[in-house]
């Protein structure tokens, strides 16, 4: 029998989401000038271009949720220069509560982010969970929702990630002692069931 003191204990989900953000910014706080860092504590999610109230841009997660930060920071890597010049990118967000026409258009833009969310997930031995982000209305995620999310991890895979997507999923890996995220085989679609 163990005890108290030869106990392995899990991590928390605020040491997850920390561990998590240490990684983010050790690729991204100063690399190629794109001085941007991961900070959870927010009560919703929200990117800030740098400005006057912080010299660095900043993409904010809610909470301490290893998820919310993993979403995140996939937004941040699916956003080009010119949107990550803008708070929240530039984009519409139409809350919870939106209608079924809203929901279609909401799973439009947020296939290639769930598909690298799912990706980071597997780096750090993290269950992916599709987001139809919708609760009022109790529109879970659609099946064509989640099938293009997994054909967009299967494109992933076979053609290579964005740069910043790949670098940070490989860092991760190396962080939580994982095999690379990028095996087409280690995902199914059954499981995002």
């Amino acid at each position: 029998m163990l005890s108290p003191a030869d106990a392995v204990t899990s991590p928390t989900e605020a040491e997850t989401a920390t561990r998590i953000s240490v990684v983010f910014d050790r690729c991204f706080a100063a690399a190629d000038g794109l001085n941007t860092r991961l900070c959870g504590g927010h009560m919703e999610p929200y990117y800030r271009p740098a400005g006057e109230q912080y010299p660095f841009h900043r993409v904010e997660f809610t909470r301490d949720y290893p998820a919310s930060a993993l979403h995140e920071a996939a937004h941040w890597c699916v956003a080009g220069d010119a949107r990550r010049q803008q708070p929240d990118y530039g984009y519409w967000y139409a809350p919870d509560g939106r209608s079924e026409e809203q929901q279609r258009l909401f799973e439009q833009v947020e296939v290639k982010p769930q598909a690298l969310e799912w990706i980071f997930s597997r780096a750090c031995g993290l269950r992916f969970r599709v987001s139809a982000d919708n609760l009022a209305l109790g529109l879970g995620p659609s099946d064509d929702f989640k099938a293009a999310i997994f054909a967009q991890v299967r494109s992933y895979c076979r053609q290579g990630l964005p740069g910043r997507a790949r670098q940070f999923a490989a860092a991760l890996a190396a962080e939580f002692g994982r095999p690379q995220p990028f095996c087409e085989s280690r995902y199914r679609l059954a499981d995002l069931a």
